[in-house]
């Protein structure tokens, strides 16, 4: 390629770049009218189903040869910008910083918003109940692991509801001062990540020694002090804490999703393509999983998933957890639901949100 004709494609995307530029201005201001008008209707500005819709929409109308991950992430931070100028949103997650619950929160809120990590589950939820925080992100499972049990005991407790889920790939990396697989003598992480890389490590580091810590986050940052140390961890921790990867995506299983909550003090309008996550016990008594599961079955309605836990108050007794399809302003749900309560000693609805998957 002759110089002027790399000099006439810079030009031409400088021309692009421009014009992408005065755009981006003027979905500002307009964003920035729509923040008055919802103050004056007392609305919420992050709309979780209208984030959805423009994904959607735009990965639907994409012709390529951009991908449609590329419009999903750029789109990500035009919203987070957009959003911190109707209103600059704080967002609590369990923290430490670069754990995978960080990253989530990123994935989901983008980098305008302020991310603030706490140092447990139900300092995330009461953070968001005093109102010190617009919203909180939390995990709830693991494809590999199950549920975490922590999250599902706060809903006890909480009037938070879930207003949108994120379903993350976990990939593990292993991390190390000077990436040399060949002079890491022990391997740092968090017992789940320590279990999820097992064979990984039993194959191509035998003789190491394996060292639980109480965050993958916290296994990076001690690693950046021990040059005989390897952390598992996110390439996030690893840019935090100035480490090299040593091996990308160590995990023993490639379809490693976790899922992650968001909980806020309202339950978002509906997007068309939604969950609701209810809880509640039932009366000890002959037939009652049938009568359970009849008012969702004979309308038709996909249960997604049901769990079940002990009640701490009473042994032998339990508390489900069930996620269906559809939302809880819909006719058919809500009857369901209300079919539902006559067999139950307490039910509570969790949250309407939009479906990811």
């Amino acid at each position: 390629m002759t110089e002027d004709k790399l000099k006439e494609f810079r030009r031409r995307i400088d021309v692009i770049d421009d014009q992408i530029l005065d755009l981006l201005n003027r979905r500002a201001r307009i964003v920035v009218e729509v923040g008055k008008a919802k103050q004056g209707a007392r609305g919420d500005f992050y709309v979780p189903s209208r984030e959805k819709a423009i994904y959607d929409r735009l990965i639907h109308d994409n012709a390529g040869p951009f991908p449609d991950d590329g419009v999903r992430r750029v789109f990500r931070e035009i919203i987070s910008a957009s959003l911190s100028l109707e209103e600059p949103l704080k967002v609590a997650f369990l923290g430490p910083q670069a754990t995978f619950t960080h990253v989530a929160t990123m994935q989901q809120f983008g980098q305008s918003a302020r991310l603030v990590p706490q140092k447990s589950i139900p300092a995330v939820f009461d953070e968001v109940a005093r109102g010190r925080a617009n919203y909180g992100v939390v995990p709830v499972e693991n494809s590999n692991e199950g549920i975490v049990n922590h999250t599902l005991d706060m809903f006890f407790e909480s009037d938070l509801k879930i207003i949108a889920e994120i379903l993350l790939e976990v990939s593990h990396d292993l991390l190390s001062i000077s990436g040399d697989l060949a002079a890491v003598r022990k391997v740092i992480s968090h017992p789940q990540a320590l279990a999820q890389c097992r064979e990984w490590l039993e194959e191509n580091l035998p003789h190491v020694s394996l060292v639980d810590v109480a965050s993958t986050a916290l296994a990076a940052q001690l690693v950046a002090d021990d040059e005989s140390a390897a952390a598992i961890a996110s390439e996030q921790a690893g840019s935090l804490y100035g480490l090299k990867v040593a091996k990308h995506k160590i995990e023993d299983n490639p379809n490693n999703f976790t899922r992650f909550l968001v909980v806020g003090r309202n339950t978002p309008s509906r997007s068309g393509n939604d969950k609701t996550s209810i809880m509640f016990s039932v009366k000890d008594e002959a037939g009652i999983l049938y009568r359970m599961l009849e008012p969702f079955s004979s309308r038709g309605i996909n249960l997604c998933k049901i769990e079940s836990r002990p009640l701490r108050k009473k042994a032998w007794e339990y508390i489900f957890f069930l996620d269906l399809e559809g939302h809880i302003e819909d006719v058919i749900i809500r009857e369901a639901v209300e079919d539902l309560r006559q067999y139950c000693q307490f039910l509570k609805v969790l949250g309407s949100y939009p479906r990811v998957r």
